[in-house]
């Protein structure tokens, strides 16, 4: 199944000069989660969650926020798509065809054209079981350190009784900050019943005690529950039609596992091949290095590690016209989409064995480090420097699952 008849050709654009003031009302105040970002021509996306991973100031411009993603055509296949939206860490794909940006996919719009073939599957087969929770008490600070540790997006709430009182997600934790961003600088940074009412003028101090407020005042306490027996498309469905992204698992009423949109769209990607899918430009280049050695190398590099799940890689090669002993200068691109990121690298060496093995070097290092990349515009280094502030600390580690 292709995305011909899923992607939408209505969609949210913004210029690259908009400040992020104006951004954050829009996701705040609007259902959009991304915006297509568009000047003379299309530049990129911004994500909610991406535009809070920067801790920004309200004049901002949103050109320098841009996040490439990878692009679709019409004629795409949704399990291709899923990858993309994983590997991509994004909720929105920009739809090409030639040279011309004709819509965008949605992880939504894939998942509601598909959700009654996930019927083949139960939530079982892909709820996260015993989940980390919060008691009602617990503070901000303990549900960002606890998101971030595990790598998770989603934490449900139990009470004394062992009974689910809410969930709390990323997005009931940030939406702090998206109102903060819109707001003009100075005011008070306190919270009452979750909402914010302070700016940018805050004090550090106001800013830290954000972090002791009680996950009761920003979780969402309307618990949508489901059951493991539960079809995963029917699951999907009450997911969307209740404008949710979790449902909490429970079984005799007691909470005892949760299933995000994630979790059914990574399904998506699941295949009977033990290979990942490895797409080789330029093959006919090389001479010194196999296919199987290849896609050994690329399993070889994931594994270093244990929480990603390869979804596709790409390699490219390039000859130079130089050459040492006969042997061409070579250059090697790897690009791999995984359930944690999307990380690049880039190496030349003297065929392309030694070119590839000095761009698996490069990629190696940037899942160790946990560093993904995308950013097509500067700053990126100087936001990763302030990343810790308020609640970005949270969201500039390693990719989160769920």
């Amino acid at each position: 199944m292709n995305i011909e008849d899923v992607y939408a050709t209505e969609f949210v654009t913004v210029s690259p000069d908009e400040p992020a003031s104006k951004l954050a009302a829009r996701f705040r105040d609007t259902d959009a989660k991304a915006v297509v970002v568009a000047g003379d021509g299309y530049e990129g996306v911004v994500t909610e969650r991406q535009f809070l991973r920067s801790h920004v100031t309200p004049k901002t411009k949103v050109g320098s926020l841009v996040w490439n993603v990878p692009t679709v055509s019409p004629t795409t296949n949704v399990r291709a798509v899923a990858r993309h939206l994983i590997g991509g860490q994004t909720t929105l794909l920009p739809v090409f065809e030639g040279e011309n940006l004709v819509g965008v996919v949605t992880a939504d719009g894939v998942l509601d054209a598909v959700a009654s073939n996930l019927n083949v599957l139960s939530v079982a087969d892909v709820l996260t079981d015993d989940p980390v929770t919060l008691s009602p008490s617990s503070t901000v600070g303990t549900a960002l350190n606890r998101l971030r540790e595990h790598r998770i997006s989603h934490l449900p709430v139990v009470d004394d009784r062992g009974e689910a009182a809410g969930v709390v997600s990323v997005n009931d934790l940030l939406g702090v900050t998206t109102r903060a961003v819109s707001r003009s600088s100075g005011g008070d940074s306190g919270f009452r019943e979750g909402r914010s009412h302070g700016g940018f003028g805050a004090r550090e101090g106001d800013r830290d005690s954000m972090l002791d407020v009680p996950v009761r005042n920003v979780m969402t306490d309307v618990v949508e529950a489901t059951t493991p027996e539960t079809p995963l498309g029917d699951a999907v469905g009450t997911m969307l039609d209740r404008g949710v992204s979790s449902l909490v698992v429970t079984e005799r009423e007691r909470p005892t596992g949760i299933v995000t949109k994630t979790d059914a769209l990574r399904s998506l990607t699941w295949t009977d091949e033990r290979k990942p899918d490895v797409q080789v430009h330029h093959k006919d280049l090389m001479d010194d290095l196999s296919m199987d050695e290849l896609r050994d190398g690329i399993e070889a590099i994931v594994s270093k590690y244990d929480a990603m799940q390869l979804l596709e890689a790409n390699v490219y090669f390039h000859e130079h016209e130089e050459r040492l002993r006969g042997t061409p200068l070579m250059l090697a691109r790897i690009r791999l989409f995984t359930d944690k990121g999307h990380f690049v690298g880039t190496g030349e060496g003297y065929g392309a064995a030694h070119a590839f093995r000095l761009a698996a070097n490069v990629v190696e290092r940037q899942i160790l480090e946990g560093k993904t990349r995308g950013r097509a515009k500067k700053g990126r280094d100087r936001e990763e420097r302030t990343a810790h502030k308020l609640y970005g600390w949270y969201l500039s580690g390693p990719g989160e699952r769920g």
